[in-house]
């Protein structure tokens, strides 16, 4: 309950923006199972109708090569967001 006002699943069904989300997941990250959990966060985006685009990545993990290779990407997707 006190982590509420900060979970993200919690914050989808509520929020007012509808700013599109873009999730990479790496499939052999070893958080994914236990707290990572993407699938919650597209059912609660599912449910509401939040745009979300979640990529999942299998052969890639938790490490900042992952981060690295992916963050030209995400600078486009805010900057496209921010643009309006």
């Amino acid at each position: 309950e006190a982590w509420k006002p900060w979970d993200t699943i919690e914050l989808i069904a509520t929020a007012r923006e509808r700013l599109p989300l873009l999730v990479d997941q790496g499939g052999a990250d070893e958080f994914l199972a236990t707290q990572l959990r993407p699938q919650l966060l597209e059912g609660a985006c599912q449910s509401v109708g939040y745009p979300l685009t979640l990529r999942m990545h299998e052969s890639y993990d938790h490490s900042y090569y992952f981060i690295a290779s992916l963050l030209a990407t995400h600078f486009d997707h805010h900057a496209k967001a921010l643009a309006g």
